[in-house]
């Protein structure tokens, strides 16, 4: 039983080193936390709610810098937090202070939220030199704590969708802001978990054709005082505190379990479930941040010193930390959590947070480093799907393309060229032909498929599908920060007014360029990613940066209106498209002309009068219109029983000039062509229209143009 107030553990036996945390076995609670450079390391008991300090237990047992115990009067829902002994030197990368209450890094449940104070930093603040101060007030009063968990769950069949790579169809998504406007969800439940697992959400995803949800941060996080001090609070999630805790905010039922019943429910439905992660820095901050965790227990073996003092963290991530995965400890505790995800949640996969930061060793990337051969032997994480956000802050930390084996990336050549070519930049239709492809310039050499490449428009980061035609600037006022936050650099257009407009030309404008952009990203080669809420019309009013934004501004907006339901019923046309057509899916790259196996021309690009594009006219500025000839025949894969895979063959239309032009359908031997998808019209379905070779089709201005027919023998 767990101690009341009037009750203490009486009984404290030697424990064990492994495994790290808390961990009920049915009889009792072992606990074991990692500590090198530590002199001395408590275990602190509170009551069930975690207001109250019940009793503090010295570890005393320390196996290769593990201190642990074993309470075998301890039970689940216990409350504990931890206390580190050891010099207080920050010259020496040294920072603790047993005043400060300590969340457990393997924590698996948090209790209560954290109310900032400043006694939660040690030293004391507004001291001229904080190495010299040393801040004596205790912590616990304003602290989360970690609570043990009992794990037992009852999974049934449930079975991963093992949607292949080629199939995938990526959603990101927000646990709270996806489900507190959604009027099909329980207003309890909104904002929640439990929420995201009502029937009409999954019933909305499958409609959609959705295959795999990416759940944006659900690690448990803390707001940054800043925020607070501004009557803010973190809505991302990029600030982790606890690597195996899910976040409660998100919980109607403050249950772990309630974020398996949402894994459960999605694969139910065949929907697979990723994890946005963020392993690169903790909610610490620099060297003049709270102590919290990890800083408190061995700063010196958790975090990458600065090249010039100890006292400072090198930065990579621009949260002024990085942890340090260089040290085994540390590297165990990211690779425990991934596992634990994977085999207790039941997880797909994962997005890393800047990804390279994961790779430094002595302020380099190094791609062959601890942790990515970690990933590479390790016989659980392995199988799941590994998304890297390819790049950092720090020196050549910009590695798109370079991630090993086994690995996929967010491709933001993809985002940026879609975006400047459908913009109307000038040069652009050599760059839109690598991506739409499948960016075999970034992938083929390596012996990676068009997998590997994640093509997205709009990521939660940045201007929503709708915000990036509607303007061209940011407006990010409301965060606080004078306009200064969020990128400049928006590649958008706003259509020709700033921001809401009435005037019915510009709204239809609007619409169809939303109808080119999902276009092209969901019939190019590689994974397509969409950002929920895309496919409805959200709105951020121009904010680029809604990290912060934790309210109607940042939450989707499921009111329908005529606009939203007829771009609803085009993205759903078009993923079923993708999905009743290998065309779009192909496992390995385009050949083109001098196919070794002597199958006809699988790929051939065509100027406007019908013709191959020459090098020359690759070259042209000018050039804003081009075709996309794709043979049915010349796909080089394989169906189970070992037959080859054949399709109807597909005229794609590109034409991001402002006015109509007629585009000759090329002389290629075959049945006539049938017009199929034409973004000129609402719902994408242009008027029955058959051309045979030499006839021209009406491109309007600014779309896309599908046409298709039998495959040819």
């Amino acid at each position: 039983m767990n101690p009341r107030h009037d009750e203490r553990i009486s009984v404290v036996w030697p424990g064990s080193p492994y495994p790290r945390g808390a961990t009920w076995d049915g009889q009792g609670v072992n606990f074991a936390a990692f500590s090198e450079n530590a002199e001395g390391m408590e275990l602190c008991l509170f009551d069930e709610d975690g207001r109250h300090e019940l009793q503090r237990i010295p570890m005393r047992e320390r196996t290769d810098d593990i201190w642990h115990c074993y309470l075998p009067e301890a039970r689940p829902g216990l409350a504990y937090g931890l206390r580190a002994h050891g010099p207080y030197r920050p010259e020496d990368g040294h920072r603790f202070n047993p005043h400060k209450l300590l969340v457990d890094p393997y924590a698996k449940e948090l209790v209560g939220e954290l109310r900032w104070s400043d006694a939660l930093y040690g030293y004391t603040i507004g001291h001229r030199k904080e190495d010299l101060s040393f801040d004596r007030r205790d912590s616990a009063s304003f602290m989360p704590k970690a609570r043990v968990l009992e794990t037992a769950f009852t999974w049934g069949e449930d079975r991963r969708p093992a949607v292949p790579w080629a199939d995938m169809v990526i959603y990101e998504l927000h646990v709270r802001g996806y489900t507190m406007l959604q009027p099909g969800v329980p207003p309890s439940l909104r904002g929640t978990y439990a929420g995201l697992a009502c029937a009409p959400v999954i019933d909305h995803l499958q409609r959609l054709g959705v295959t795999t949800v990416e759940l944006m941060p659900t690690h448990s996080f803390i707001d940054e005082r800043s925020l607070v001090e501004r009557g803010l609070r973190n809505y991302w999630g990029y600030n982790s505190l606890a690597f195996f805790a899910p976040q409660m905010r998100y919980s109607a039922s403050r249950k772990v379990k309630e974020f398996k019943t949402l894994v459960r429910t999605l694969h139910s439905a065949g929907i697979e479930v990723l994890l946005d992660v963020v392993y690169n820095h903790s909610c610490e901050g620099n060297q003049l941040g709270p102590t919290l965790s990890l800083r408190g227990l061995d700063n010196a073996s958790y975090y990458k010193p600065g090249n010039e003092s100890r006292r400072h963290y090198a930065d990579f991530t621009g949260c002024g930390n990085t942890l340090n995965l260089v040290h085994p400890r540390c590297l165990q505790l990211v690779m425990d959590s991934l596992r634990y995800w994977v085999e207790e949640m039941h997880v797909d996969g994962f997005r890393f947070d800047l990804a390279p930061a994961l790779a430094r060793a002595r302020g380099k990337v190094e791609h062959l480093g601890g942790f990515f051969t970690a990933i590479c032997q390790d016989p659980v994480l392995n199988r799941v799907k590994l998304i890297a956000e390819p790049w950092d802050l720090g020196q050549d930390g910009y590695q798109v393309g370079r991630f090993p084996a086994g690995w996929a990336e967010w491709n933001d050549r993809y985002r940026d060229g879609m975006r400047a070519y459908w913009r109307g930049d000038a040069g652009m239709v050599g760059e839109v032909a690598r991506r739409v492809t499948g960016s075999s310039d970034l992938y083929e050499s390596s012996g990676k498929r068009p997998h590997a490449g994640i093509n997205f428009v709009t990521a939660h980061d940045g201007f929503t599908l709708h915000d990036l035609v509607c303007y061209n600037e940011k407006h990010n006022q409301a965060n606080g920060e004078d306009n200064r936050d969020g990128t400049d650099n928006n590649v958008a257009w706003n259509s020709g007014v700033e921001g809401p407009s009435d005037d019915p030309g510009i709204r239809q404008l609007r619409e169809r360029r939303k109808r080119n952009f999902l276009t092209t990203m969901l019939l190019s080669q590689g994974v397509p990613m969409l950002l929920a809420g895309d496919e409805y019309g959200h709105s951020q009013d121009g904010n680029n940066n809604a990290y912060c934004q934790d309210n109607p501004l940042g939450w989707i907006d499921w009111t329908p209106t005529p606009e939203r339901e007829a771009l609803l019923g085009f993205v759903q046309r078009l993923v079923a498209l993708r999905r009743e057509h290998r065309t779009f899916r192909r496992r390995g790259f385009f050949v083109g002309r001098g196919n070794v196996e002597g199958r006809p021309a699988d790929l051939l690009w065509l100027t406007p009068d019908g013709t191959e594009i020459t090098e020359a006219q690759w070259a042209d500025p000018h050039a804003r219109c081009f075709g996309m000839y794709i043979a049915g025949a010349g796909i080089p894969d394989l169906d189970r029983r070992g037959q080859p895979i054949r399709d109807d063959d597909f005229l794609l239309l590109f034409n991001a000039y402002h006015d109509d032009i007629p585009f000759v359908v090329p002389a290629v031997e075959g049945a006539a062509w049938q017009a199929l998808l034409d973004t000129t019209f609402e719902s994408g379905e242009p008027p029955p229209q058959r051309l045979e070779a030499g006839e021209r089709y009406e491109l309007r201005g600014r779309s896309v143009a599908v046409l298709i027919r039998s495959a040819a023998v």
